[in-house]
């Protein structure tokens, strides 16, 4: 007897046709969501840890918290990332929407909402430098804050006693900016703030200095300057900082920074821009400059104007005799002594008149003064005061006089009131032994003690009788 064949071993025969048997089923696994979504974000993570991505940025939502949130689209994709705040600090430029970037980050998934993102860790523009736009859009926001505002410019002092550069003590700046004064303006001090004019603590430095010579007073204007270089050697001048110490300075400021194709956030905000440390040393000197060469101009001119008036002279003098020269003087002369006289009338004249306007002054004073004799015044003040004494002494015995006729009244008012007065008429109150007015002769016994009280007197008795009234009965 043969034993029948399992349906894995022998295919199944139905209607002359052979099936394979089922398999057997496999046990399914459960997910819960959040492990779903740490699995696929742990693949992703390993997957795409460190790649570029390039893109447009757009749904930009900076938070409080720093972090910074935006969308990178390109055509019809588009993919959610986030530049956590740390990473944000460190951008030299503000990403903006529309911006064209260069990302680089890692894929990752938000677990919250099981959404991938990229989370960024530096961005470029893709085209112009970081640097570049970075400096466009400061400049926009400071001109839009009225940071260049012509309006805001101090004028330059014409006569400089004390020059402060802020700049670097060991470059060639200040060796021209010193020979270039010294050559045009020996009397004019320089004095040197030295900082650094490169790298990341330039801007605080610089503006250190400008805090000083504004604390200090011991310069008349100030010049910041610094050589030549490449957009990234003068980033610390394209600094909002060091912008706002040089907008907010009480003193004048120079901004010599780079050559004079080189423009910088500085040259904007300051009071004057110089195309470079030698053109401010030559601006800060024009004035005295030009005045010396105004007085050179000035004093040959007069040389020469003496010359022809000497020449002049000597000829008039030769033509003119001596006798007539001197009875025009002999004339000039009586008429200066006629102009004395005239003027010591007149101030002979003015005197008397002063001095009588004095007089009357006096005399007026004087007058004003009589009229306040202290004398006079007592004499009027006592009679006032003996006047208001009488008064008082009226009023009081007015007042007496009408506070007895109304206490009169009133005792008359209270004798006609009171009970005695009725009892002067004849009548009566009877009493029994406790003090009690007896009104009816319901409340009174044969042989009770009662007490009459008369309008003068009581009279102590003893009821034999009691008699009630008829129509009481």
């Amino acid at each position: 007897m043969s034993t029948p064949s399992s349906p894995q071993q022998k295919p199944e025969r139905q209607l002359g046709l052979s099936f394979e048997s089922a398999p057997s089923p496999v046990a399914r696994r459960i997910w819960k969501v959040g492990d779903l979504v740490s699995d696929v974000r742990l693949h992703v993570e390993r997957a795409y840890g460190d790649l570029w991505v390039e893109g447009e940025i757009s749904n930009l939502r900076p938070a409080p918290s720093g972090h910074i949130y935006f969308t990178l689209k390109d055509g019809e994709a588009q993919l959610p990332a986030v530049l956590f705040r740390k990473q944000a600090s460190l951008l030299r430029f503000r990403p903006a929407d529309g911006l064209h970037v260069l990302v680089r980050g890692k894929i990752s998934i938000y677990e919250q909402r099981g959404q991938m993102q990229l989370v960024a860790e530096f961005l470029e523009p893709v085209g112009a430098g970081s640097l570049q736009i970075a400096f466009e859009q400061l400049k926009q926001r400071l001109e839009a804050r009225g940071l260049f505002d012509p309006a805001s410019k101090k004028p330059l002092p014409a006569f400089p006693h004390c020059v402060g550069i802020v700049t670097s003590p060991t470059g060639a700046v200040i060796r021209d900016f010193v020979n270039i004064v010294n050559r045009r303006h020996a009397g004019l001090h320089v004095l040197l703030y030295p900082a650094l004019v490169q790298g990341e603590a330039a801007a605080a430095e610089v503006a250190a200095g400008i805090a000083y010579f504004n604390r200090s007073r011991t310069a008349d204007v100030i010049v910041i300057a610094r050589g030549g270089g490449s957009l990234e050697d003068l980033a610390p001048f394209n600094s909002e900082f060091l912008a706002e110490s040089i907008f907010h300075s009480e003193l004048p400021i120079i901004s010599a920074v780079g050559h004079e194709t080189d423009f910088t956030i500085a040259d904007f905000v300051a009071d004057l821009r110089a195309p470079t440390p030698s053109a401010a040393a030559e601006l800060v000197t024009s004035a005295l400059h030009n005045i010396a060469d105004r007085v050179y101009t000035l004093d040959q001119r007069l040389v020469r104007a003496a010359r022809y008036r000497l020449m002049q002279a000597t000829n008039t003098f030769g033509r003119v005799r001596v006798e007539s020269i001197l009875i025009r003087e002999r004339d000039q002369l009586r008429r200066r002594q006629q102009r004395v006289d005239d003027l010591t009338l007149r101030l002979e004249s003015q005197w008397r008149a002063r001095c009588r306007r004095l007089a009357d002054q006096l005399q007026h004073f004087s007058a004003r003064l009589l009229r306040q004799d202290v004398v006079a015044r007592t004499r009027l003040a006592g009679e006032r005061l003996a006047s208001l004494e009488a008064r008082i002494v009226r009023a009081q015995r007015d007042h007496l006089r009408s506070f007895r006729d109304r206490q009169g009244a009133i005792t008359r008012q209270l004798a006609a009131l009171s009970p005695l007065a009725v009892l002067s008429r004849g009548y009566a109150l009877v009493y029994d032994d406790r003090g009690v007015l007896i009104k009816d002769t319901e409340n009174i016994t044969e042989g009770q003690s009662i007490v009459t009280r008369l309008a003068r007197g009581r009279i102590r008795s003893r009821v034999s009788h009691v008699e009630k009234d008829s129509q009481g009965s």
